[in-house]
């Protein structure tokens, strides 16, 4: 079993403007130059954000099920549903990750919401989920670096709530990481505290397929990542 853990300053992870007004979406004349506004004043806040973390573990120990679309990893069964048991069914491993952003910016979202700056806030919590996205990108590029044997490859990730995966099973899954460094708790409807952080999943093996777009095998329509 295999295990590294990160922590990142936000200069660390390369998001620029672009890469914000993207989810967020088209926005044109006046409104265009609140959101630019907002998100310049947004960036120049995070260059003191330091308390970005993530992990991850790699368990060699899997069996996957082919009759109920589940998969064991060490010795817990997780019923991940035909979408993702059909993309890592072929892994040798698999590789458990977790991610926060911290507290502050899910923290300095609901209190600008709280004084009525609703536009303001949203972007705040958009830049929240960017931020953790971000870090799990940076962990993924150093583990294919540090972690992979030669010919092994990588799945994309997938989490609880995801592709037919029952967010529930994100409690059996925190049993694989206990004590995590990332200092992750849930609660008992499955909602991770602090908000802003990720977990999930990754298929490695030599005969394993990175899907570059999961939105066309996912069912969730609202998701402000889909493409």
């Amino acid at each position: 079993m295999t295990e590294e853990t990160f922590r990142f300053d936000f200069k660390d992870l390369n998001i620029d403007a672009s890469r914000i007004e993207h989810v967020l979406g088209d926005n044109e004349g006046a409104e265009l130059d609140i959101v630019r506004n907002f998100i310049e004043d947004i960036l120049k806040e995070s260059q003191e954000l330091s308390n970005i973390k993530a992990q991850y573990i790699i368990f060699n120990d899997i069996k996957f099920d082919d009759h109920n679309y589940s998969v064991e990893i060490g010795n817990i069964s997780f019923n991940i549903g035909k979408i993702i048991f059909n993309q890592i069914k072929k892994s040798e491993s698999i590789a458990v990750l977790l991610s926060t952003a911290g507290e502050e910016i899910a923290t300095k979202s609901r209190s600008t919401i709280k004084e009525g700056d609703l536009l303001k806030g949203y972007i705040y919590d958009i830049f929240g989920s960017l931020i953790v996205e971000a870090a799990v990108e940076l962990m993924t590029e150093n583990f294919k670096k540090s972690s992979l044997s030669e010919g092994e490859k990588i799945t994309a990730k997938y989490s609880p709530g995801y592709c037919g995966w029952d967010v529930a099973e994100q409690h059996k899954l925190f049993q694989l990481i206990p004590d995590n460094y990332c200092r992750v708790t849930l609660t008992q409807s499955a909602l991770m505290k602090p908000v802003k952080s990720l977990s999930g999943i990754i298929g490695i093996g030599e005969n394993v397929k990175m899907n570059p777009n999961t939105c066309k095998i996912c069912g969730l329509k609202d998701c402000i990542y889909r493409s």
